[in-house]
Parts: C-alpha cells; structure tokens; sequence
C-alpha cells in the first residue's frame, strides 16, 4: 500500500523560508516521478516542482523557480521541497505526489500522477 506524508508547513512571514518534506512507503523516490503541488482557496491545484531522479531530471513552475528546491533522499526515501523567499501568494495547501515516469511528458498534470499526500499548509504572511 502506497501512502505519502508531508510534514514541515506554517505559518512564516514573507520573505523566510520554509522546508517540506514527503515520507514515501510503499514505492521508490527514486524510481517514480515525485511532484509537489499547491491548492489555494478558490484556485485550482497547480504543480510547482518535479524531480525524477532516475534520469536526473528536475522541473520548476516558473512562479518558484528560483525560489524553491526539489530534493530526494534515497536512504530516507523521503522528497523534500526547500522554500525561500516566501510570498503571500505561495500561500496554500501543498500535497507531495507520485506518479510512474509520465511526468517526463506531461510533468505538471495531476492526472499523471497515481497517489497524493493529505497536504501540508503553509500560509505566508506580510
């Protein structure tokens, strides 16, 4: 049974920073596109940062590239998500997800992705 759970979200005032993280079981890191997306209030959910460690690949929604870091560790078998910079429209729900390997052709679609995290809130204020 797979199941993916985030850790690390909150409150933080603009400009800090703020690091997730997502506990994978049941399914490799390493072997899977791992995707971190966010949902805010009215807003639909949208994909922000991608890492396929088997081809070495990595990609950033151009809202937080720049700003934010995806990041795997085998041995933990964890996916974390470094956070700088914070803005108060970063602020929302924010969901780890897995997905096989077609992320390497449709990489910020949630349809490619198989199983999601409950979802940690950050909320960043002025």
């Amino acid at each position: 049974q797979v199941q993916l759970v985030e850790s690390g979200g909150g409150s933080v005032q603009a400009g800090e920073t703020l690091r997730l993280s997502c506990a994978a079981s049941g399914l490799s890191t390493s072997q899977n596109c791992m995707g971190w997306f966010r949902q805010a209030p009215g807003k639909e959910r949208e994909g922000i940062a991608v890492i396929y460690p088997a081809v070495g690949a990595t990609y950033y929604a151009p809202s937080v590239k720049g700003r934010f870091y995806i990041s795997q560790d085998n041995a933990k078998n964890t996916v974390s998500l470094q956070m700088f910079s914070l803005k108060t429209e970063d602020t929302a729900l924010y969901y780890c997800a897995a997905g096989g390997t077609r992320c390497l052709t449709n990489t910020f679609s949630p349809s490619v992705y198989n199983y999601w995290g409950q979802g940690t809130q950050v909320t960043v204020s002025s």
